[in-house]
């Protein structure tokens, strides 16, 4: 196990996220979430925008870098974007590192505000997603449940969510 959020003081504390986080207040504003619409069409459709950058696609906002989920619509949606606050979180702590693009040929490099277009997952429990979705085995961070997500939680043991993230690496290799 690489992170245990059971033993991240930051991860079910608003306040205590925000001392560390205070850029929070940039994006908690109405304009803010209302340009995540843009994101959420662009992850549906193919890819998130890296440029709102503190927008989880259709799962709502990236902050606060936390677990608290304000606006829970269903397991899976909010499962998804814990996943992907999990990922931003360890990018801006410098836990996570990027490893694709030009910077990345031949290692890893810090990235603060992570690429959100260098990752895809896939559920592995409680229902595996098995069957392709348009031709696809797996989604970009913020594509939308509703396709994918329908029917994958159920009561008392359905509940808790397993993820494999792939990550994008760009990796440098000679001729011989």
């Amino acid at each position: 196990m690489a992170y245990l959020t059971e033993l991240d003081p930051m991860w079910h504390d608003d306040e205590l996220t925000f001392i560390f986080n205070p850029d929070v207040t940039l994006f908690g504003n109405l304009p803010a979430r209302a340009a995540c619409a843009a994101d959420c069409v662009a992850a549906t459709a193919g890819f998130p925008l890296n440029t709102l950058f503190w927008c989880a696609g259709c799962q709502g906002s990236l902050y606060p870098l936390n677990g608290n989920v304000q606006a829970h619509i269903g397991g899976v949606q909010a499962s998804s974007l814990e996943m992907t606050r999990l990922i931003a979180k360890m990018h801006r702590e410098g836990l996570m590192w990027a490893a694709s693009g030009e910077d990345g040929l031949c290692g890893y490099y810090p990235q603060p505000i992570m690429d959100k277009t260098g990752y895809k997952y896939q559920m592995l429990y409680p229902i595996p997603q098995t069957a392709k979705i348009a031709g696809k085995c797996c989604q970009p961070l913020g594509r939308s449940t509703v396709l994918w997500g329908a029917g994958k939680e159920y009561p008392f043991e359905g509940e808790d969510f397993a993820y494999m993230v792939f990550r994008k690496r760009n990796c440098c290799q000679g001729a011989f």
